[in-house]
């Protein structure tokens, strides 16, 4: 691993299976179920302790509705969400709600994520709150620690959000995040309202907490950039799906499903002497209340076959045991 902690142990902390969030559309005076928007259609990945995955796609393609179905903020429609080896998906209210306390979620949204009529302190204390910490005293060390992890003076712990700036504001949404100590973060789009140069600063304090707590990140974002810069491994997805998931390096540097060849082309070169062929998408990305019967991008995919418009191809190891790509074309 690059970025913090290590890869090596094979047992993943997370293990997503056939996850399926469908959401049901209604039509008529009796408001009958018409149809279902496929927002996440058979999503499988793993996780491992003190890892970074960056799952990455276009906006619709289904990755923040992902993040907040493994977390069951939103209910699966079907599929596993094996959290260190207990089914989440199967877990009732009151165990869900003790086992929360492992995993934590980070919003895109600083300015509407936090809650205006609360103070700094009760924010990020809350959580320890509700889990059963009623000790004053012990609740003020958590919060005051947990604000010095995020680079937050203990005087900001009675001002409210409207006196912070963007960046602060994300501060405040990791320290929530943080405050129950969780193994797992789930971090949504943590700096796409945000700056560039702010964006840098927040991503180093990522880093940062990841080496001194241990944590574990599922990074969501459709910054390609932003991706590579933080991840050990990344997952591409369209369409409710994944069409590709390698270590980062790899990926950047030997992308293989057509889809990712085309995102990566649109990256603006470092280096502006290096010239580096655009790859133009044809049409536009298919309704996921009606995908087509076979790889999701085939519609669009300049090297697709009649196989691909008839049968979904399977993610599966191509250039490596750790690279893999659902595509006709590495058989």
């Amino acid at each position: 691993m690059k970025k913090g902690g290590s890869a090596a142990v094979q047992t993943p902390i997370l293990e997503v299976k056939g996850l399926k969030k469908y959401f049901d559309v209604r039509g008529g005076l009796n408001g009958k179920v018409v149809g279902q928007v496929k927002a996440v259609d058979d999503l499988s990945f793993s996780l491992f302790e003190g890892e970074t995955f960056g799952l990455v796609g276009e906006s619709g393609c289904g990755k923040s509705t992902a993040g907040r179905t493994i977390l069951r903020l939103l209910e699966p429609t079907a599929g596993k969400i094996f959290f260190e080896g207990e089914d989440l998906a199967e877990l009732g209210s009151m165990a869900l709600r003790r086992k929360r306390r492992d995993f934590q979620m980070i919003f895109q949204d600083p300015y509407a994520s936090l809650n205006p009529r609360m103070c700094v302190f009760d924010i990020v204390g809350e959580a320890l709150a509700a889990h059963g910490l009623k000790d004053a005293a012990a609740l003020r060390r958590q919060v005051e620690e947990t604000l010095e992890l995020c680079g937050l003076p203990l005087e900001y712990g009675s001002r409210y959000p409207h006196e912070f700036s963007g960046g602060q504001r994300q501060r405040i949404g990791i320290a929530r995040a943080l405050a129950l100590r969780p193994k797992l973060i789930i971090a949504d789009e943590p700096v796409s309202a945000l700056d560039v140069s702010i964006q840098a600063q927040i991503l180093n304090l990522l880093q940062e907490l990841q080496q001194q707590l241990g944590l574990t990140y599922l990074f969501i974002s459709h910054d390609l950039s932003v991706v590579r810069h933080i991840s050990d491994r990344v997952g591409v997805m369209y369409l409710g799906r994944l069409l590709e998931c390698a270590p980062a390096e790899e990926l950047y540097s030997q992308p293989l499903h057509p889809y990712t060849q085309a995102l990566l082309s649109a990256i603006p070169a470092a280096n502006p002497k290096r010239k580096r062929e655009r790859i133009i998408l044809q049409g536009d990305v298919p309704s996921p209340a009606n995908p087509p019967p076979g790889c999701a991008f085939a519609p669009r995919c300049p090297k697709a076959m009649e196989r691909c418009r008839r049968e979904r191809p399977a993610l599966r190891a191509v250039a490596s045991e750790r690279h893999l790509a659902a595509c006709y074309l590495w058989e």
